[in-house]
C-alpha cells in the first residue's frame, strides 16, 4: 500500500468520521428516549421513569459535547485536505451544512440549556418542551448530513458552471435526491437501535449485581421492545436501498456482493475473498442464482458485475464486501436478542435469565459497530469517486503532500485517543453505579452567624 497524500486524507477523514458518527447516533436516539422517558413520567407519576430520566440525561450530556468537538474538525479538514472539493460542491453541499447548523444546531444548542439545567426553574411542562425539541433538533441534523451526502452518492438538480462548479438549479430535487428518504430512515433507525442496545447493555449490567433494582428493570424492557420492532424493521429498509443501490450506484452492489461478471442468474456469496488484482474471488461458498433474487427479485434477473466497468471505476471490493457483511451480521444478533428477551419477558424468566442478561451486555457496542460498518459501505462503496459519476476522489484533494496530512494524521490519532477514551471511561463510569446509585451527602449547614467551631446542623435539623 502506498501512502501517498490521498490515502492518507481518506484515512484520516475515515478516522474522524468514524469516530463522530458513534456520538451523534447515540445522542440522536438518547434524545429521543429521554422525550419518552419525560413524557412517561409526566403522564403516570412513576418514580423509575423520573429516575431513568435522570440517569441518562448525565449521559447524553457527555455524548452530545464530544459528538459537536468531532464534528468540528470535519469541517476543518475539507479546507486542509479537501479544498478542491470544497470549491467545487460548495455551492450545494454548503447551503445543506448551514441549514444543519441554522435548523438543527442552533435549536439544540438554544433548548439543550434549559434541558440540562432548568427542570427547577422553567416547570415539568416547559421543561418536556425543552427535550422534545432537542429530540427533534438532533433528527434534524440527520436530515440535513443525510441529505448532502445523499447528493454526493446521487447527485442530481445541478448544473457545472464555467469553472466546473457543481450550481444547484432544483433544490427540492438536491436535498431531496432519489436515495435520501431511504437512507435517512435507516440512519434514525440504526440511531434508536444502537442507544436502545446500549440502554439494555447498561440496564442488564445492574440487573446482575442487583437483580430486584426497578429502573433498570424497566429500562431493559424497553429496550427489547425498540430491538423487537426496530430491527426487524431496519432489515426490511436495508433491504429496499440495498435493491435501490443497485439502480444508481451498480459498481457499489456489484462490490457488495463481489460480483464480477455481468449476468443473470447469479450466485450469492455468502462470503468469499475478492480480489481485484485477479478480477474475481480467490474462494467463495455460494448460493446458486440467490444473487439475482435477493437484488433485483427475480432469479433469472441480469446484474452488473465489476469486470466491465474496468478497474479504474472500481471500488475496494473486499473492504465493502466484508463491511456489510459484519453490519448484516450484527443485525442478525440484534433481532435475536429482541426476540430471546421478548421470549423471557412473556414467560417471566426475565430477571433470572443470567445467560441473556450477559449477551445483552456483549451486544451494548454492537449497533455502533453496525453503524461504522454501514457508513463504510456506504463511502468506500461510493469510491473512485467523492460525488458519484462526476468528481474523482483524485481530483478532489488539496494540493498537500503526504508529510503534512500524515503530521496531522497522527496528531489527530494522538488526540483522539486521549480525549474520547477518557469520556467513553467516564460514561462507562456513570454506566456502572446505575441509575438508582445513592446521591452523594450534601455537605452540612452551619447556623447563620455561628462561630467556625460550632457543631454545624444536619439536613433537617432544627436550630434554636
Amino acid at each position: 500500500m502506498h501512502l501517498d497524500a490521498i490515502l492518507l486524507a481518506r484515512l484520516q477523514f475515515a478516522f474522524t468520521v468514524a469516530w463522530h458518527i458513534i456520538f451523534p447516533s447515540f445522542s440522536i436516539g438518547l434524545a429521543s428516549y429521554l422525550a419518552v422517558l419525560e413524557g412517561l413520567w409526566l403522564l403516570t407519576k412513576r418514580q423509575a421513569f423520573d429516575t431513568l430520566y435522570r440517569f441518562w440525561i448525565k449521559i447524553f450530556a457527555i455524548s452530545f459535547g464530544m459528538g459537536v468537538v468531532s464534528g468540528v474538525v470535519m469541517s476543518y479538514e475539507f479546507g486542509t485536505n479537501w479544498s478542491v472539493f470544497a470549491a467545487k460542491t460548495s455551492p450545494a453541499i454548503g447551503p445543506m451544512l448551514g441549514y444543519e447548523v441554522l435548523t438543527a444546531f442552533f435549536l439544540e444548542a438554544s433548548f439543550l440549556g434549559v434541558m440540562l439545567f432548568g427542570r427547577q426553574k422553567v416547570g415539568k411542562t416547559l421543561h418536556f418542551v425543552a427535550t422534545c425539541v432537542v429530540a427533534v433538533g438532533t433528527l434534524s441534523s440527520a436530515f440535513w448530513i443525510i441529505a448532502a451526502n445523499s447528493w454526493m452518492q446521487h447527485p442530481v438538480g445541478f448544473v457545472l458552471d464555467l469553472h466546473g462548479r457543481f450550481v444547484v438549479n432544483d433544490w427540492m430535487a438536491a436535498i431531496f435526491s432519489p436515495t435520501m428518504p431511504l437512507r435517512l430512515a435507516h440512519m434514525a433507525l440504526a440511531a434508536y437501535l444502537s442507544t436502545a442496545l446500549m440502554v439494555g447493555a447498561a440496564s442488564a449490567f445492574i440487573l446482575l449485581r442487583e437483580p430486584g433494582q426497578e429502573a433498570s428493570r424497566i429500562a431493559l424492557r424497553m429496550a427489547i421492545g425498540m430491538a423487537l420492532v426496530v430491527a426487524p424493521l431496519q432489515l426490511l429498509i436495508g433491504d429496499a436501498s440495498g435493491k435501490q443501490v443497485g439502480e444508481v450506484q451498480p459498481a457499489k452492489l456489484a462490490a457488495i456482493e463481489a460480483f464480477w461478471e455481468t449476468k443473470g442468474h447469479q450466485a450469492f456469496n455468502v462470503v468469499a475473498w475478492p480480489d481485484r488484482d485477479i478480477q474475481g474471488n480467490r474462494f467463495a461458498i455460494s448460493i446458486p442464482e440467490f444473487g439475482s433474487l435477493i437484488t433485483h427479485g427475480r432469479a433469472d434477473a441480469v446484474v452488473q458485475g465489476l469486470k466491465p466497468m474496468g478497474r479504474a471505476n472500481q471500488p475496494p471490493v473486499a473492504v465493502v464486501f466484508w463491511a456489510f457483511r459484519i453490519m448484516v451480521g450484527l443485525g442478525v444478533l440484534m433481532i435475536l436478542e429482541g426476540l430471546w428477551g421478548a421470549v423471557l419477558w412473556s414467560t417471566g424468566r426475565l430477571n433470572r435469565a443470567r445467560l441473556f442478561l450477559l449477551y445483552a451486555m456483549v451486544m451494548g457496542p454492537a449497533g455502533f459497530a453496525a453503524v461504522i460498518a454501514g457508513w463504510t459501505t456506504a463511502e468506500v462503496g461510493r469510491q473512485p469517486f467523492v460525488v458519484y459519476g462526476w468528481l474523482r476522489t483524485a481530483d478532489a484533494v488539496a494540493p498537500v503532500g503526504a508529510g503534512e496530512v500524515s503530521i496531522s494524521l497522527l496528531a489527530f490519532l494522538c488526540v483522539y485517543a486521549l480525549v474520547f477514551t477518557v469520556g467513553v471511561l467516564y460514561i462507562l463510569r456513570i454506566v456502572a453505579l446505575g441509575p438508582e446509585a445513592a446521591p452523594s451527602r450534601p455537605p452540612p449547614v452551619r447556623p447563620p452567624g455561628s462561630p467556625l467551631g460550632a457543631a454545624p446542623l444536619e439536613e433537617g435539623a432544627h436550630g434554636h
